[in-house]
């Protein structure tokens, strides 16, 4: 160990760190690749909501935005009841 000391004319114990900041960059790298790049998305692509209620839902979102009036909704309500059975509103009723 006389080649590491400084005052013996050797690079110093520093060297000694060296490989250890190139493991650190390496660890980091490959911790940032698996937790982006390599396993994709994470969630499962939601398939929205069922084609029976989706009419229903934009009806919804369309009052709630105020879109359209109450008078508006009930009327389209009605008619979209009708037409997909009461879809939404829990099933068989």
């Amino acid at each position: 160990m006389h080649t590491l000391a400084h005052g013996a004319g050797g690079p110093g114990p520093w060297i000694l760190f060296l490989p250890l900041i190139w493991a650190a960059v390496v660890t980091g790298a490959v911790t940032v690749l698996r937790r982006t790049a390599w396993h994709g998305p994470r969630r499962p692509v939601d398939p929205g909501p069922p084609t029976g209620a989706a009419p229903l839902a934009v009806l919804g979102r369309r009052f709630a935005s105020g879109e359209i009036d109450e008078d508006e909704y009930w009327r389209r309500l009605s008619v979209l009841e009708e037409q997909f059975g009461r879809a939404g509103k829990g099933g068989a009723g």
